[in-house]
Order: structure tokens, then sequence, then C-alpha cells
């Protein structure tokens, strides 16, 4: 949730792009802006379905309207519009402009996904506060996961500390806040923007900032669970060199308990 009282805090999420203030939230209604037979995609004047960027792939469901029911294959961002393409087989027609329509994700696997995103940020918080490093590249499937930083070794021992130090941090429930910065104050804040690159474009004003209190706090665009208790436990699975001071850490997300 965003911090009470940041006059940055936007009103209403920009575009409908639910997501951006409720990462929880499952199931929605809305109305059709636009439709796209040739591609068999709708634009929504709002939804829930995250669109993809950052790393992270883009949500499923489906969309129900009148009496058809077609499973939502793709998002993305494009021309101004979230877009859905509809998996619409054996149906005669897609919803048209000012149909209302209702929207279910398939919550097992964006739930999976937040976690994992969650566990991605605090290795790059544990991996900040230890080398102050950025990340120089990352991407996600449901329930694991990479990071890249610019160091200049990498071994098992490391590897292992890092999983220690992730499950340490996931016990500690920190709390995980969605806040919004202006683009002026963050960029007084060289941490912020955690990717070498820093390439947010100079536009997006205010910042999506995810606050792991206490860890982590960085511009981000993606889905977060509320508490990193919630991600469960994260084993780290692979170490490697790709290059002189480019050094990757892979993860997978686990239940608690889970061996």
């Amino acid at each position: 949730m965003p911090v009470p009282g940041n006059p940055a805090v936007p009103d209403e999420p920009a575009g409908g792009e639910l997501f951006v203030t409720d990462a929880y939230r499952r199931s929605f209604d809305a109305t059709v802006v636009e439709l796209d037979r040739e591609q068999g995609r709708v634009a929504l004047a709002r939804t829930a379905f995250y669109p993809g960027g950052g790393g992270q792939p883009h949500d499923l469901g489906e969309l129900r309207w009148g009496d058809g029911v077609a499973p939502v294959v793709r998002v993305k961002r494009e021309q101004g519009h979230i877009w859905h393409w509809l998996d619409a087989a054996g149906l005669d027609e897609l919803p048209a402009p000012g149909a209302e329509v209702h929207g279910e994700l398939d919550w097992a696997r964006r739930h999976l996904l937040m976690r994992t995103h969650t566990a991605l940020h605090i290795l790059c918080g544990v991996i900040w506060a230890e080398f102050q490093v950025a990340v120089t590249g990352g991407n996600m499937d449901p329930g694991k996961g990479r990071l890249d930083f610019p160091l200049d070794a990498m071994s098992t021992e490391l590897g292992e500390r890092m999983e220690r130090r992730i499950n340490e941090e996931i016990q500690r429930a920190r709390e995980v806040v969605v806040d919004f910065m202006g683009r002026s104050e963050a960029d007084l804040d060289p941490a912020l923007i955690r990717t070498a690159a820093g390439l947010i474009p100079r536009e997006i004003d205010p910042l999506r900032v995810i606050d792991i209190v206490g860890l982590d706090r960085q511009a981000d665009g993606g889905t977060h669970v509320a508490s990193t208790a919630d991600v469960g436990r994260v084993a780290v699975v692979g170490t490697e060199s790709k290059g002189k001071g480019n050094k990757r850490i892979r993860l997978e997300v686990r239940d608690a308990g889970q061996a």
C-alpha cells in the first residue's frame, strides 16, 4: 500500500492500471475501449493484468462478457493501451468497444510471480548492502529468477551466503510498501534506480517505488507480496561467471518448510 500522506501518490492509477497500487486484485470489471480484430485483442479502460516489464512476465487469466468467455494469453502495453490477446477459438465475435467485461487473473501464477519478484529484490538488497553494486541484468519466471551483478568474483560459498541472508530477511517479515516519489526528489538518491544503466525515462514522474522496509528501496513497476514472509523460502540454485565483472545468481522460490 502507498505511504499515507505522500502527495506524490496518485488518486487513481494512471491509465486504469489497477496492479500499480493493488497487486492483490484478482478480478475486476471494465469497459472495452478498443478492439483489434486482426490480432484478436482488446484494450480496456482499466485492468488488473500486469503487461510485463522489468523482467516480470505478463499475467494470464480470462475475460467474460455476455455469453462469451476467452482465455487471456498475452498482455502488453502498446500504443497508449494495455492490450489483452484472447484465445477466441469457437467464438463468433470478440467484445466490441463499449462492452462490459469481467476479468479474472490466473491468481496462483500471479502470486508466485509476486513472491519471485520480491525474492529478487531481497537478493538485490543484500548484494547492495554488502557490495554497493547495481544490477546489470535479470529475468524471472513463476518460481525462479536470476540477477546479474558487476562482481569481481563468484563462488559457491558466496551463493550459500546469499541464500542464508535472503532467508534471514524472509524470516524478519519485513513490510513491502508501494510508494511514489517525485522525479526531482528521486534523482537525489543514487540507490533508488538500481540498474547499472538507470534507464527510466524522464517523463515517468512520479516514480513508483518498492520499499522493503529496512532493507531495499528502489524504483520498480512490477507486483510484489506485502511482506517478505510471504515469499516462503528461497534456494540459490546456481552461481555463474558470465565474464569479467558480470556474475549471475539464480534462485528458486519454495514454500516455507519445503526442502
